[in-house]
């Protein structure tokens, strides 16, 4: 990276009292890392590069992978009907929804946390005290009760619940609890020792807690989130975890390089903000990039992965928007880093 880009980079961590921390990578070489900020304000303790953040939504590519290794298995496939599987526990749930409906987003199932609705992310209240979201099956009771939004297949709708459902049939149909799914078929071949989905309540000192602004002072996001996540977000994890996750997932390490191709290629060619979808994982309309990316409450994080020059970036802020100005300035360099 030229020293004009981590200038910017730097002026942008001091403008905006960043709090998070940053990785650039090319070919497995560092290019540019740096944390700032607080993991725990109350007891003065920094930021580090070594530091664990929640990632939010990025779980749903982590989600993919396990629902792909199922596939690959035999236990379900793409065009499994989901209420084959699930059965009355969500009975609202269109008979005609399949697993591919899910993974891409297109099914039009109701949402428990309807995105596009909220003002204010910092504002979302659960709709069941978040003590009681501690296992996948807990979730049952906030995905049940929503109608169908549009008729199956219709359109590109972001949804949350979707993910979460895929987490509960990869229960049901692999008798694993869907976290040791993820550790077993994503974390451990890729060699990520410091993803996992921990409980906020037991978070260990390596973590940063998330915090939201409330008038003058900042308070940590525990009562705004699931105590443990479910297959639409809740992972934590580092930035050298994820500078391991992109060159092991295109590897073949995770799954086989053909499963992986299908999961990277254009599934819904218009996702918004010129962006493409596949099943899992956000596609650059003008680049081969693959990008996995979280928003929540105390948490907003980026990484993106450029196929072609093996330049890898992550943004990670324990902040709701703290991430996005750093990860658009590397987003519109991109091009020009890649190709330099």
């Amino acid at each position: 990276m030229n020293e004009r880009l981590d200038t910017s980079i730097d002026e942008i961590v001091e403008t905006t009292n960043f709090s998070g921390a940053v990785h650039v990578s090319r070919h497995g070489t560092l290019i540019y890392e740096r944390a700032a900020g607080f993991a725990d304000r109350a007891h003065g303790i920094a930021n580090s590069v070594d530091t664990r953040f929640g990632t939010a939504s990025a779980a749903k590519g982590f989600t993919a992978l396990v629902t792909m290794s199922l596939v690959a298995d035999g236990l379900i496939s793409l065009d499994t009907r989901v209420r084959d599987v699930v059965g009355e526990l969500l009975p609202e749930i269109d008979p005609a929804v399949t697993v591919r409906h899910l993974l891409t987003h297109t099914s039009g199932i109701g949402d428990y946390l309807e995105e596009g609705l909220l003002d204010d992310i910092d504002g979302y209240a659960m709709p069941i005290p978040v003590h009681q979201l501690a296992a996948i099956a807990d979730y049952v009771v906030i995905l049940g009760g929503h109608p169908m939004r549009y008729p199956v297949g219709e359109r590109f709708e972001y949804n949350n619940s979707g993910f979460v459902v895929l987490s509960l049939i990869a229960e049901l149909v692999s008798g694993s609890t869907f976290y040791d799914l993820v550790a077993d078929r994503v974390c451990r071949p890729a060699g990520m020792a410091a993803t996992a989905f921990l409980r906020n309540d037991e978070l260990p000192g390596t973590v940063a807690f998330g915090y939201i602004p409330v008038g003058d002072v900042w308070r940590t996001n525990l009562l705004h989130l699931p105590v443990r996540g479910a297959g639409d977000g809740g992972l934590t994890s580092t930035l050298a975890d994820f500078a391991k996750f992109w060159p092991a997932l295109f590897a073949g390490s995770i799954l086989p390089v053909k499963v992986v191709e299908e999961m990277v290629r254009e599934h819904v060619g218009d996702a918004g903000e010129s962006r493409r979808y596949g099943l899992g994982f956000w596609l650059r309309s003008d680049r081969d990039t693959v990008m996995l990316e979280g928003y929540d409450a105390g948490i907003s994080f980026r990484s993106a992965y450029d196929r072609s020059s093996e330049l890898l970036f992550t943004v990670v802020s324990n902040t709701s928007a703290g991430a996005w100005p750093i990860a658009r300035l590397l987003g519109d360099r991109l091009p020009g880093l890649a190709d330099g």
